[in-house]
């Protein structure tokens, strides 16, 4: 704003004198015009910061960030697609004969785990590229709450490993019960039972406790075992024999031995876990790593965000 001070004359050729009144100083309005045609023009001794300018550091984290979550975004999708088709198959949407009901189908935890990781990836991919603060804290929350269930998780397999082992053993034996009545399961034990060649949890005995296997039973499957028992399932070595184990529970130790795999499964799949427990706990750390790097990466992008909005 300029300053002026303003000189007074008498009239009539008098002499000039200055009056009192003006040695007032009056503020006199800044021109419009002044802005428009100096519009750049600063007092020169006060000081203006610059803007803050991203680095080129902070604009290849950005679109790293972008990048990084928009991959974990179509993993979460592909899983997510996996799911429902899985209980579409079954038809446990639909309400069809086949398939466990909806809540028990073990389908339901690749939806749940898809809808969660696409949820959240595109959190990270929307905050990356709109540079929204909301966003990234909901991501960095979230990848907060994963990192900590996790290594919730990893305690209790440490402090609970006979319990563990109970309920894995009692998921086997339900596996035996339900085989006929869930695919999902009925592929799980026929894909261990061929791998780790046992059958049934303890021996090949157990598969009587089987409602379709048990002696007592009037179907054809009475007094039998899966074909995934058997040491030769293919007739002929090409073509799958699919009544290999029928009447196997009817016949000696010795005769079902030479037709069958009589050691169970319980034993074998608790030794191939601890076999694979540095596997596991290596898949375990790499995940938590992926995250770390995940949300160090959304940390400096909001970070850049927040001194850009303190500056203006």
């Amino acid at each position: 704003m300029a300053l002026s001070r303003i000189r007074l004359f008498q009239p009539h050729g008098e002499g000039t004198r200055l009056l009192p009144q003006a040695s007032r100083l009056v503020e006199l309005p800044c021109s419009s015009f002044d802005d428009d045609d100096n519009t750049a023009e600063q007092d020169p001794g006060v000081w203006y910061p610059d803007p803050p300018k991203p680095s080129p550091f902070s604009r290849c984290v950005r679109y790293l960030a972008f990048l990084w979550n928009l991959l974990f975004l179509l993993l979460g999708l592909l899983t997510l697609a996996v799911g429902v088709w899985g209980l579409l198959t079954k038809s446990s949407l639909l309400g069809g004969d086949r398939g466990a009901p909806l809540g028990s189908d073990p389908m339901l935890l690749f939806v749940l785990a898809g809808l969660g990781a696409s949820a959240v990836s595109l959190a990270g991919c929307l905050g990356a590229l709109r540079a929204s603060p909301c966003l990234l804290r909901f991501f960095l929350g979230a990848l907060l709450v994963f990192g900590g269930l996790e290594l919730l998780g990893g305690l209790l397999l440490l402090l609970l490993r006979r319990w563990l082992r109970d309920a894995l053993r009692d998921l086997l034996l339900l596996c035996l019960l339900r085989y006929q009545e869930d695919p999902d399961l009925q592929f799980l034990v026929d894909e261990v039972q061929r791998s780790l060649q046992c059958c049934g949890l303890e021996s090949y005995r157990d598969w009587e406790s089987n409602l379709y296997f048990n002696c007592s039973s009037p179907g054809v499957q009475a007094c039998g075992v899966p074909a995934s028992c058997c040491r030769e399932p293919l007739q002929g070595g090409s073509v799958p024999n699919a009544q290999c184990g029928f009447g196997a529970l009817a016949l000696g130790p010795m005769a079902a031995a030479a037709l069958l795999h009589t050691e169970g499964c319980g034993a074998a799949v608790a030794a191939g876990l601890r076999g694979q427990a540095g596997a596991i706990a290596a898949g375990a750390v790499t995940l938590l790593l992926l995250e770390a790097v995940g949300a160090l990466m959304a940390l400096r992008v909001l970070r850049d965000i927040t001194a850009w909005r303190v500056w203006q």
